[in-house]
């Protein structure tokens, strides 16, 4: 008997703990969907724009170089500082250039009194010639006379002109405005004219050249964008913007000009010219920059954060979306150019569409989930959620 009641109590509480394990595993809870944070998408006019390299090129630049020798006797201008158009550089000795100049005078004046003499004789051998008094020869050789009287006149008019011209480049004047470099020569120095070696050079900083670069590879996509439709040009002058070499961004916009009808044989680029204002002369020439071109706004597009998009093992950009009955799903995207922390996309998604960006580590494709709203930062790419009292999302990894 007490074995017989042992065996009776042990299978009885067997009996009751298998009831026990079914019963908790009944009343166990289904696992938590998983939250991820989505960002609602909407078609909008989206600005194309490009970033290229480049350099800053004065808008007028002159060397300047004596057109006439001799010494220089005063530099009358300040290095590294402006000089307007016109505006006296050097003072070359006038000396020999004046006596030249007044010897022209001279020529001219004794050429002027010989002229009213031979058309007086002209005059009165016109006269006499009706009465038979003189000869037909005697008239032709006073008229000769008359003409070379008023061709040494014009001669020496001209050799009065060409004396003052010289006599006036004694005083080098600034061809154009702007800022002059250092000189190159001192008061006492002898220059020649047309020499090889300038005395200074003018740069004109206000308004200021940018020259980019473009491949023509980027130009002949662009083309072909906007045959397509994908790109509108805009109705209005080009606008560029710059950024500078410490990363600053240039406080004025500039517009583009034109660019080259040719392609570099050595680059393979397209030059395009940019005009900027430039009234602080904070852009001088020579420095680099970077230049954001405006290209056109692509009608209807999507931008999704950079974070939302991947590649799967063939390569494709895709993302996570989560539809209407919170299934996540993969879809494989048609991805254009980079707007900021975000991506152009042409296919793969529509209006509507909830676009995971936040706890992408914690759901696959098939999985359900629950999305929360939630805000990017277009200048930082950093999250922000619309609702701060919210749940927060936790990101595990």
């Amino acid at each position: 008997m007490n074995i017989r009641s042992a065996i009776v109590a042990f299978t009885a509480a067997a009996a009751l703990a298998g009831c026990d394990f079914r019963s908790s595993d009944r009343s166990a809870a289904p696992p938590a969907r998983p939250e991820v944070g989505v960002v609602t998408l909407h078609p909008r006019n989206v600005a194309i724009s490009s970033e290229l390299p480049g350099r800053v090129v004065a808008s007028l630049v002159a060397e300047v170089r004596p057109q006439v020798g001799g010494i220089i006797q005063k530099r009358l201008f300040r290095e590294g500082g402006e000089v307007a158009e016109g505006a006296p550089l050097y003072q070359i000795d006038p000396a020999p250039y004046r006596a030249a100049h007044d010897s022209a005078v001279a020529a001219l004046r004794k050429a002027e009194a010989t002229a009213p003499s031979a058309q007086a004789k002209v005059d009165r051998y016109q006269g006499l010639i009706k009465k038979n008094a003189v000869s037909a020869q005697d008239l032709e050789e006073a008229v000769a006379a008359l003409a070379q009287a008023r061709a040494d006149v014009a001669t020496a008019q001209a050799n009065v002109a060409s004396a003052k011209i010289n006599l006036d480049y004694t005083t080098i004047k600034a061809p154009i405005g702007g800022r002059a470099d250092k000189s190159s020569l001192t008061q006492g120095a002898l220059v020649t004219a047309g020499q090889a070696d300038t005395l200074t050079t003018i740069r004109t900083l206000d308004p200021i050249y940018v020259d980019l670069a473009r491949s023509s590879a980027a130009m002949l996509d662009l083309r072909r964008a906007i045959d397509e439709g994908r790109v509108e040009l805009p109705g209005r002058a080009v606008e560029v913007r710059l950024k500078l070499e410490n990363g600053w961004v240039y406080p004025i916009t500039g517009r583009l000009e034109f660019t080259e009808a040719k392609v570099s044989q050595t680059t393979g680029t397209v030059t395009l010219r940019a005009t900027f204002p430039n009234p602080s002369h904070l852009l001088l020439p020579g420095m680099y920059v970077r230049a954001i071109v405006e290209e056109g706004v692509a009608p209807g597009g999507f931008l999704v954060p950079q974070r939302a998009v991947a590649r799967n093992v063939k390569g494709e950009a895709t993302a996570l979306a989560l539809g209407e009955d919170d299934k996540i799903e993969e879809r494989v995207l048609t991805i254009g150019k980079a707007v900021g922390n975000n991506w152009l996309v042409t296919a793969g998604l529509g209006d509507g569409d909830r676009v995971v960006v936040e706890g992408l580590q914690l759901v696959r494709a098939g999985q359900q989930a629950r999305g929360v709203e939630v805000v990017i930062d277009d200048a930082s790419g950093e999250l922000r959620e619309r609702e701060p009292t919210t749940a927060k999302i936790k990101a595990k990894g």
